[in-house]
């Protein structure tokens, strides 16, 4: 299985995310890549933020953010 364009750049909104600081969501704004903004409304309606433009992690938004950069933490490795 191979992934769609959607799907990683809703990764790649994912990995903005700070874990370590729970008080800091994110803010997508109107000017951002058309791509970003789409990405971002997806992963609202799939209740992993909970603001249609970012906001914070919802429980189960943590839980795939910490399985992405664990992920991108063990390709990355050199």
């Amino acid at each position: 299985m191979k992934l769609d364009n959607d799907t990683l750049d809703e990764l790649n909104v994912l990995l903005q995310f700070d874990l370590a600081n729970t008080q800091q969501g994110i803010k997508i704004h109107q000017e951002a890549e058309p791509n970003t903004i789409n990405a971002v409304e997806r992963l609202f309606e799939k209740g992993l933020v909970d603001k249609l433009d970012g906001g914070y992690l919802t429980s189960m938004g943590r839980i795939a953010t910490e399985h992405a950069q664990a992920l991108t933490n063990l390709i990355n490795k050199s």
